[in-house]
């Protein structure tokens, strides 16, 4: 049986959420990520999938590889497996 989301993960769900409905990358930075999904929905689905902490962890490795502006297309790069 899953376990109901802890106060950690609810508040992350929640700042990602603001920050996707206010327009993202796109807006915030003028950047638009190489990968699909992008990196913010990658970290909400690891968040969601892991807990805060490993899924804050995975969101981050993500957010370092994002933007290369050598990438002339987009990566297919979903969240790992939970055996992974």
């Amino acid at each position: 049986m899953k376990q109901a989301p802890g106060w950690g993960q609810r508040l992350c769900l929640a700042l990602i959420g603001r920050y996707q409905r206010g327009g993202g990358a796109r807006r915030y930075f003028n950047i638009s990520c190489n990968f699909h999904p992008s990196c913010s929905e990658y970290t909400r689905q690891a968040i969601e999938r892991f807990g805060a902490c490993r899924g804050i962890v995975l969101g981050w490795q993500r957010i370092r590889r994002c933007s290369d502006p050598d990438c002339p297309h987009i990566i297919h790069d979903p969240i790992p497996r939970e055996n992974q």
